[in-house]
């Protein structure tokens, strides 16, 4: 069979997949997909895709060479040939042509696709959620604003804030925050930042378009530490989290004891998308298709759905306005260059998959970072915590018992 067969049937499987079928729904376009000289289209007519002959005038192109198609299709494809995006974004040997509006329209059902190619291994494992308890703290910034901050905790111990991604919520940290050895020996508190999850906007929000900045965001997680915890923390955040955190043990070391950065970004620059809020474009598909992309194949594709749940609820704008902080300002040399880490110790842990934050990254921060330890980890990506939380644990577990000894 030649490799241009092995696609189309691959192709097949992926439409009847049904996700696929559900991101289907509203597209009248063809999207073709070529391999050297070869090509195979999928044409959505009616709600209905079918693998079809390739017509002269695609909506959607995306072509490359055999060599990067073998890679594309293999049981679990290296980093930059997983997904849509990745491909998109990432990887110069594939060619993606297309109206922007178009492609933006089409990427959930694009990257539902390229989930469907391979078939993961792993199985996602249940989560006990009853060991969590939820409650709301009327917090007040030092910037005068007030808000209803929803936050969850379980175990006992020293606390651990767990701090989450742009355009998401303190659920992403359910599988790691649930773990019974972690609770034995730490407190882990999560907390929807406002406007985000189960946290309404502040008191007096008048509607305006939502942009996050540096002086906010560390004016919000600095009053939760002192009003809802009451003493100082080590600081778990992923991606924009990550970034906070060590914003956090820069310029509020007294609230931090050690920071895990998760994902943590230099200068993340690109990854605001026009289209993230747009009229034309539905905006939850579209947000968590964005992020979908940035996720490990090998990750169980449940746990990755869930995941990009997360992001398919986000109020519109959110997402886009914590990429404002994330994308556009955030700067990890400054940051890091002000972090003491004799008396901040500090993990960063990043994945293979992440193309927004990458390995080099974490290494570049590493050496402005007096004994930062970086780890490295090969099968995740940009949500480790919320895409495969027990390999995560893995990963984690041995950090925790490192810094058990801190003084408190």
């Amino acid at each position: 069979m030649g490799l241009i067969d092995e696609l189309r049937n691959r192709l097949a499987v992926a439409i009847a997949a049904p996700e696929v079928q559900s991101f289907a729904r509203g597209l009248d376009i063809e999207i073709q997909f070529g391999i050297d000289e070869a090509a195979v289209a999928i044409a959505c007519r009616n709600n209905q895709p079918v693998v079809s002959i390739p017509s002269n005038a695609p909506d959607i192109a995306l072509s490359g060479p055999a060599t990067a198609w073998l890679k594309v299709l293999a049981s679990c494809p290296p980093p930059t040939y997983h997904s849509f995006s990745s491909i998109q974004l990432r990887n110069t040997s594939f060619t993606v042509t297309g109206n922007a509006l178009v492609i933006a329209q089409a990427r959930a059902f694009l990257e539902a696709v390229f989930a469907n190619l391979t078939t993961p291994a792993a199985h996602a494992v249940e989560v006990d959620l009853t060991r969590l308890e939820g409650r709301y703290h009327r917090v007040h910034s030092a910037g005068g604003q007030i808000a209803e901050i929803y936050s969850e905790a379980t175990g006992t111990g020293r606390p651990v804030l767990c701090l989450h991604t742009a355009g998401a919520d303190t659920r992403q940290f359910h599988g790691v925050m649930c773990d019974p050895e972690l609770g034995r020996d730490w407190r882990l508190i999560g907390f929807d930042m406002p406007l985000h999850g189960r946290s309404m906007p502040p008191v007096g929000w008048d509607g305006s378009i939502y942009q996050l900045d540096q002086p906010t965001y560390l004016d919000w997680c600095a009053s939760f530490i002192e009003q809802a915890i009451g003493e100082p923390v080590m600081v778990m955040g992923c991606s924009m989290g990550a970034g906070i955190a060590m914003a956090l043990a820069a310029e509020r070391p007294d609230l931090v004891k050690a920071v895990i950065a998760l994902e943590a970004p230099l200068r993340p620059r690109g990854r605001r998308n026009d289209y993230l809020t747009h009229a034309g474009v539905n905006g939850g598909w579209h947000s968590a298709a964005y992020v979908r992309g940035l996720m490990s194949p090998s990750s169980p594709a449940e746990d990755r759905r869930r995941a990009a749940w997360i992001y398919s609820q986000g109020a519109p704008g959110v997402y886009d306005g914590d990429l404002a902080f994330y994308s556009d300002e955030f700067d990890g040399e400054q940051i890091a260059k002000l972090i003491d880490g004799h008396k901040i110790p500090v993990h960063l842990l990043i994945g293979h998959y992440d193309f927004s934050a990458t390995v080099s990254d974490a290494y570049a921060l590493a050496e402005w970072i007096e004994g930062a330890v970086v780890t490295e980890m090969p099968e995740l990506g940009h949500f480790p915590m919320t895409e495969n939380p027990p390999k995560m644990l893995d990963y984690l577990r041995p950090v925790f018992r490192a810094l058990r000894s801190l003084p408190l």
